[in-house]
Parts: C-alpha cells; structure tokens; sequence
C-alpha cells in the first residue's frame, strides 16, 4: 500500500538491533511471526493477530496470511543531517517516504555501549534528530516559498493560495514549532503543498525507549521523563529492549511466552510498536476464511466493500454485486461460517457498507 514506518535514532541507541529483530530471516519457518528482509534497509513484518489464529482452529486451512508492515531503516542520521552531513541526504529521502517515525531512544546505562553524546539523556537525544527534520522542513518550505512567488506573479490562484500559507507555515516552524501543530494543515492549499513536500516533521512519532532486562519491569527515571515529553507532544511511548526482542525471534511460541512471563509482561515491544504502527497508519484488517487459507487482508479504516474487494483483485471491485459479510465475534461464537448463517448472522452489504475490523467476508462479483 505504499505506507511504511521509518527508524530514527542516534547512534549506539539500539536502533540497528531493533531492526535486526525485525529483519532476522535465518529461522523464519520456525519463528512465531517469520520475517523477510526485501533489501537491505527495508522489512516486510507480518502483524501479529491471535484472531488469525482462532479462525484457523475452525477451518483448518492449508496456510496462513498475516497483514504486514513496512519498516525502513533510516541510515546516516547524526547531528548535521539535514545539511547533508552522514549520509544526509540518503536519510531525508527515505524517511519521505514512509508515514510513521519510530524513534528510537536509548533509556539504559552501560559502560560497554558508549554514547556519542558521553551520557546518556533520552531528551537531548530526541530534540537533536528532531532539529534535524525541522532544519530539513525550513529549508524545504523556503525552497517552495521561492518557487511560488514566481507562479503567483504569473496570476497562478492555487500558487498564491499555497504561497500564503506556506509563508505562515515558515513562520511557525522557524520558531521551533513541528508543521504537526500547524494551524491550517487541513487546509487543501497546505494538504497539496504537502502531497509534494512529505514534511518529516508532520508525521506520527512513535517513541521506542530502549531499556536493558532490569528496565523491563518498572520505568528507570530516563524511561519517565521520556515518556513526560512525548505526553506534551500528544505522542506514545513503547517500552522495549532490543537485546531481548532480537533473542526471542528465534524462539518457538512456548519460549516466547515463557521469557515474556519472567520479564512481567504480556507483549513483546517490538508487537505492541507494530500493532501501534499499523494503527497510527490508519490501518485495520479483514479476513477471508477457507480450507485453502486463512487471510488478513490490510485496508484504510473507512473503505468500503468494492474497495475491500479491489485488494484481493481488482476485477472484484469492478463488478462487485454484494458482499456476504460475519462479524469475527459472531464466526467464532457459532463455530464458523455454517453456524453463524444458521444463526442469522451473516449479512449481505452492498456497495456503501464500510468494512469493520475483523469482518469476515465473501465477495460476489460479475465480470
């Protein structure tokens, strides 16, 4: 779908091993959620959903399909990115592309990691990348202001009408504000300016606080006050340790959730940072159900069956007649598809129905 999460973080924060958990291919079959690398600084994660694995009890299919996340690693981040130094301009252009930053901040001591900065302090960490994506978004708003002006002289309307509110723009982000807090960013002129620009600093930002075993349990004093400055930012904080996260993708599901127990908790923090992803993304999934496959299917919050259909294959969106519609709750209550219909609880929705998560569906289609 062309939606990814991107990695940021300094140095020695603990990024790299985040995303060697995610990347980590060699056992893939026998990994609880198998990863694959598709390039060097890309992952393709399957999401992890126990819903999937309920409907298979039921239906017994041959295989199982998980929804899946992109996550790109963002390399050369480093003070001066944004004036090309590291591998600034690399940095800028992949972190573009992608919807959602997880920001990755080291929230432990150990003498044997050294820090780039000598110590270890989760805020001034976060507010040097952060610069750096403002510094970037300055510069690419003066860059457009300069290309406007010449468009509006011409009597250009949309070009004076996003050169004003670029100019306002300017003027928030010199003063250290993020575009996210922009005034106008539902405007049409900002949401065009923006189609072009992919400002980094009007993405979600999800907070990753990198923490030794010990950490796991309850939050260091580095752990609070990241998780103070990202409540004054309306952002999340998910607690993980990387160290452990990549250990354990190795382990088969009773290893998992034995290690997950010792260390108190229930989820892992590389599943809750991609179950958040995909939420921050606008993204819900629904289901198919057969003896060939069990699938999740990954679409928009708000789309509509035809749409729904088109991501199987586009021929069901073009000549979609009905969809035959159970909710995930009422498919596991009455033992799969025949008890639910004997029930009366499969429903058939035409072209205006909104997909719900979880739904489990069957499309009839012409053509």
């Amino acid at each position: 779908m062309g939606l990814g999460i991107g990695l940021v973080g300094l140095p020695n924060v603990g990024k790299s091993t985040t995303f060697n958990a995610l990347t980590k291919a060699q056992n893939a079959e026998s990994a609880n959620y198998p990863f694959c690398t598709i390039e060097p600084n890309k992952a393709v994660v399957p999401v992890p959903d126990k819903r999937l694995e309920a409907l298979s009890k039921i239906v017994n299919p041959e295989r199982v399909q998980h929804s899946t996340l992109d996550f790109v690693d963002i390399a050369g981040l480093v003070k001066g990115a944004s004036k090309g130094e590291g591998l600034g301009n690399k940095f800028l252009g992949n972190i573009r592309e992608t919807e959602v930053i997880l920001h990755i901040v080291r929230c432990f001591e150990d003498d044997n990691v050294v820090h780039t900065e000598g110590s270890i302090d989760p805020i001034r960490d976060v507010e040097i990348i952060e610069q750096e994506l403002l510094f970037a978004d300055i510069d690419a708003v003066i860059k457009r202001i300069e290309m406007l002006r010449k468009k509006a002289k011409g009597n250009d309307k949309q070009a004076k009408a996003q050169l004003e509110v670029a100019e306002a723009l300017l003027a928030h982000i010199e003063e250290g504000n993020p575009v996210s807090t922009f005034a106008d960013t539902d405007s049409d002129p900002f949401k065009a300016m923006n189609k072009d620009l992919r400002l980094l600093t009007s993405k979600e930002i999800i907070y990753g606080a990198n923490v030794d075993e010990e950490g796991l349990g309850e939050d260091n004093e580095f752990v609070q006050k990241l998780k103070a400055y990202a409540q004054e930012r309306n952002s999340e904080v998910i607690k993980l340790c990387a160290k452990v996260e990549e250990e354990m993708v190795d382990f088969d599901e009773d290893e998992r959730e034995e290690m997950l127990a010792d260390l108190g908790v229930s989820e892992s923090g590389l599943e809750q940072i991609i179950h958040k992803g995909f939420d921050k993304l606008g993204l819900q999934s629904y289901f198919t159900a057969g003896v060939k496959e069990v699938r999740a299917w990954t679409i928009r919050k708000g789309t509509t069956a035809p749409k729904a259909a088109a991501v199987i294959h586009n021929d069901f969106e073009k000549g979609f007649i009905r969809a035959e519609v159970i909710s995930y709750e009422d498919f596991i209550e009455y033992g799969g598809e025949q008890g639910a219909k004997e029930a009366g609880k499969n429903r058939l929705e035409g072209k205006e129905y909104i997909v719900q998560d979880g739904d489990i569906m069957h499309f009839r289609f012409n053509v």
